[in-house]
């Protein structure tokens, strides 16, 4: 009897384990049926980048130092300093590009007991436009020009070359300031990309400003005369003194000018290798309302010789013709109209902190 019960026992058990895997078996399949019936989940898309920027920054020094030195010379030191920022925006057809450039240097020289300016630049551009096609954009341009700080001649004082440093200080001319001139336009043009590295905006309704703030430079910059005033009111009252040129009476005159032309701006960056670059802008200007056939001209150029990873040899040049503009000096007290033309060659150092895409 024992062994029947036994039997029976070992057969239920069996049964039971037979049915449990069974059920086990049954189980996975369904889930397995569920997993493969189940919607796929995608992996997410990255989030789209609409602006990209850059800061290029470059600190040039130079020192030059002479002794007994049979042709002469100066001691001399010049330290200069350029940034230029990007930050640009796409998103579909819409554009919108920004640029900021600062150039400021300062130079010192033995013959005379005071740090003098020798480079003053900011320029701010601005550009939103919509594409027309893959060179082509409809654009406003907002473009402003101006210096950071005073700009003086340093004529040699009454009392000779061995003046102290105040006496040369109060010999100094003035010829600019902060806003003295500063320029802002705003144009309506079309922008012109054919190759990455060429990029031109013609703007033919350009409207703008010319600011001098500081009364006794509004001449030298051709701003207009008050209601009642003329030039003569800028001359000495005795013809015989009008030689040494005007009376600082730049009150009479105003300190904004109204400009309405067309303006080209051209743009070019030029990677011949890796260790030379060149960049160029220029900037022309026609006034509709005065003179629109004395087209007024900006024209920069930069070239960089990478001479190691972090050094470079730079060589700036910076050509101006602004018929609005009278240059001052011993022969022509009353002013005369001319090019105006810079060059720097120097050796710096050069960084770009961040590009991002």
């Amino acid at each position: 009897m024992k062994k029947i019960l036994t039997a029976i026992t070992a057969f239920v058990a069996f049964s039971s384990a037979v049915s449990a895997q069974t059920d086990a078996q049954r189980a996975a399949a369904a889930a397995a049926a569920a997993i493969a019936d189940a919607p796929k989940t995608e992996a997410a898309a990255p989030k789209p980048k609409y602006w990209t920027s850059s800061l290029m920054t470059n600190i040039n020094f130079i020192q030059s130092s002479y002794t007994n030195w049979a042709k002469g010379g100066y001691n001399n030191y010049t330290m200069s300093a350029y940034v230029d920022a990007k930050a640009d925006y796409k998103k579909n057809d819409f554009i919108w590009n920004n640029r900021l450039q600062l150039d400021y240097g300062l130079l010192y020289s033995e013959d005379k007991p005071v740090v003098q300016k020798n480079k003053d630049r900011i320029l701010l551009e601005s550009t939103a436009g919509q594409k027309i096609n893959k060179s082509l954009s409809y654009t406003a341009k907002f473009t402003f020009l101006n210096q950071f700080a005073n700009g003086y001649n340093y004529p040699v004082p009454a009392s000779g070359k061995d003046a102290v440093r105040q006496e040369w200080k109060d010999a100094r001319v003035l010829k600019s300031a902060f806003c003295s001139p500063a320029i802002a336009t705003l144009g309506l043009g079309i922008d012109w990309n054919p190759k990455p590295w060429l990029k031109v905006n013609f703007a033919p309704l350009t409207g703008g400003f010319t600011i001098v703030q500081t009364e006794s430079l509004r001449n030298v910059y051709g701003m207009g005369f008050k209601d009642g005033y003329t030039k003569d009111d800028l001359l000495p009252a005795d013809p015989k003194a009008r030689v040494g040129g005007l009376v600082d009476n730049g009150d009479i005159m105003k300190g904004t000018r109204f400009e309405f032309g067309t303006q080209l701006t051209l743009d070019a960056k030029v990677q011949v290798n890796e260790n030379f670059q060149a960049n160029t802008q220029l900037i022309l200007f026609s006034n509709y309302l005065h003179n629109p056939q004395n087209v007024r001209v900006n024209w920069d150029n930069r070239f960089m010789w990478k001479v190691a990873k972090y050094f470079s040899v730079n060589l700036t040049t910076s050509l101006v013709y602004d018929d609005t503009v009278l240059i001052v000096n011993d022969s022509h007290p009353l002013g005369w109209r001319h090019a105006q033309f810079y060059e720097a060659l120097q050796f710096g150092f050069t960084y770009t902190f961040a590009t991002k895409k």
